[in-house]
């Protein structure tokens, strides 16, 4: 659990240097061009590269994970008009997947982009979908991480309006789905998912949403929301044949287009989601959504889940903690699929009331079976419904690096920002009277207790400053200063074993992440925790 002091020490750099926009634990990574519908992806094969997107023509890549970005604009001869979705294959490619407009044709196609050197470049693309005068909106996508034949394909999935916003009752929307086999160069001949279609009014009655994922063995999952609530169907075959039927996840009450205060419109779609790690859940699938069941003042972020691949749904559970009926919207959802941790993101009204707006993340490490959710934004924001706030964001997560992605509005102005935080890599830390305590300690007894234990060895006889800091590198709670830890301490080995007892609630410390800082004469070293 420890860190090197060298890597502390870029850390709390680059938080420093960041621009004004920045505060503790956030980077603040873009202003230009009103950035909003946020996509990211993390490299498996080179975990410092990001690529990212946002509307309309953005594109961001970072080289030392997140850190710092630079900015571009796409440009494609096939056209480009926004909902940016990101993906990165096991060599490293990265996929740019967007809409198009070219000739005079609004949402003929999507289009993906590739970039063979970390989201620096992107190629002119390829696209799949063209269907004039049909109208393609709203794309999602996974690729195949597994061993199975179908490594690496590119699966696709989006809405097919035939004529968008149409009020003729004739006119329909369909789930479509296609996948490249030649990493992005090439794409199937689209087909049908749906079997019962919607509306073309870009609202409730109308299916879209479509997020696919893979599983352990190479199937291909797909959910999406529509007048039937949230749907599902699979493949066994890599997207050549689908089930017959769509199977019902749960209803969507309220519907999957439904209203918050400040935002102009608003988003609670399934992303579907399989944990393909090593771990206890491998195989488990999941459908994460947001509605509006608890009342329309009241709106939650939900979790079904399915051990059968997708055969039968558990019965929806809350994934926010927050029980005070405030507002907890616009969700993504993704799983680590190395550690198989689950991560929920969203916005979240719980300590304000009117349109006061934070953002949380919440965090399983059993299979969904519960969450810890808290705060990462460092400043809370109000949105206004005159401005165009967008309907997504988004969180990867990679072998316990975790980078959320989201969008706040102040003055008309619309920033984007990610936080350098790795809740798989934390102690936790909750708020409840902590009991007799001896002997030694297991990870699940820290964590149901309102202290927190930091134990270290002094080589002989020394004197050590022990602290807490912030992640600016701050100290906020000094415990040792200059204190000699002599022979009386417990010995084993060579070193002398120290520890020390944190009362979150003594210390005063507010919700966020420190470190306790050790100053001994090997140098600093730190150990990172969360309060929440």
């Amino acid at each position: 659990m420890g860190i090197v002091k060298s890597f502390v020490q870029q850390l709390i750099l680059s938080l420093l240097l960041v621009s004004a926009c920045s505060a503790q634990q956030n980077i603040c990574i873009d202003s230009t061009n009103q950035p909003e519908e946020l996509s990211l992806a993390l490299c498996p094969s080179a975990i410092n590269k990001i690529a990212a997107g946002a509307n309309i023509i953005n594109f961001y890549n970072s080289q030392d994970t997140g850190r710092t970005w630079h900015h571009g604009t796409m440009s494609s001869s096939y056209g480009v008009w926004g909902d940016p979705c990101l993906l990165c294959d096991t060599a490293g490619n990265f996929y740019f997947i967007h809409l198009a407009i070219s000739a005079g044709s609004w949402l003929d196609r999507m289009v993906c982009q590739k970039s063979t050197d970390g989201g620096k470049t992107w190629s002119d693309g390829s696209f799949a979908g063209l269907n004039p005068p049909k109208n393609q909106d709203k794309p999602g996508a996974a690729v195949d991480f597994s061993h199975s034949p179908y490594r690496n394909r590119i699966y696709l999935s989006w809405t097919q309006f035939d004529k968008y916003h149409s009020d003729k009752v004739t006119d329909s929307s369909h789930i479509l789905f296609a996948y490249s086999a030649d990493a992005g160069i090439s794409w199937s001949k689209p087909v049908r998912l749906d079997n019962n279609g919607g509306d073309c009014h870009d609202s409730d009655n109308t299916v879209e949403g479509a997020v696919p994922c893979v599983g352990p063995s190479g199937e291909v999952y797909d959910s999406w929301g529509g007048p039937q609530g949230v749907v599902f169907k699979r493949s066994f075959d890599g997207g050549a044949t689908w089930s017959a039927k769509e199977i019902k996840v749960a209803d969507a009450i309220g519907g999957w287009d439904y209203e918050i205060g400040g935002i102009d419109r608003c988003d609670g779609m399934p992303v579907t989601a399989c944990d393909i790690s090593n771990g206890p859940h491998r195989g488990t699938v999941y459908v994460c959504w947001s509605d509006q069941r608890n009342g329309t003042d009241n709106t939650d972020v939900w979790l079904a889940k399915s051990f059968d691949k997708g055969q039968t749904w558990s019965k929806p559970q809350r994934i926010n903690t927050d029980e005070s009926g405030h507002e907890q919207f616009m969700h993504w959802f993704t799983v680590d699929p190395v550690t198989g941790y689950l991560y929920s993101l969203f916005y979240d009204r719980r300590e304000h009331e009117g349109d006061t707006t934070d953002v949380y993340l919440a965090v399983s490490s059993d299979g969904g079976n519960s969450f810890r959710d808290f705060r990462i934004n460092d400043k809370s924001f109000v949105p206004t419904s005159v401005d165009f706030f967008g309907d997504y964001i988004d969180v990867a997560a990679y072998n316990n690096l975790v980078r959320p992605m989201w969008m706040q509005l102040n003055n008309h102005q619309l920033k984007m920002f990610t936080a350098i935080i790795n809740p798989g890599d934390l102690d936790w830390v909750l708020y409840q009277p902590a009991g007799p305590r001896t002997g030694n300690y297991s990870a699940e007894e820290v964590a149901n207790n309102s202290s927190i234990w930091f134990r270290f060895n002094v080589v002989k006889k020394q004197k050590v400053n022990l602290s807490v800091i912030d992640m600016w590198g701050k100290t906020v709670y000094s415990i040792y200063s200059n204190r000699e830890w002599d022979e009386s301490s417990d010995k084993y080995s060579d070193d002398i074993s120290c520890e020390y007892l944190l009362d979150v609630k003594k210390s005063g410390l507010k919700p966020g992440v420190y470190a306790y800082k050790l100053e001994k004469k090997a140098g600093n070293f730190y150990k990172w925790f969360l309060v929440y």
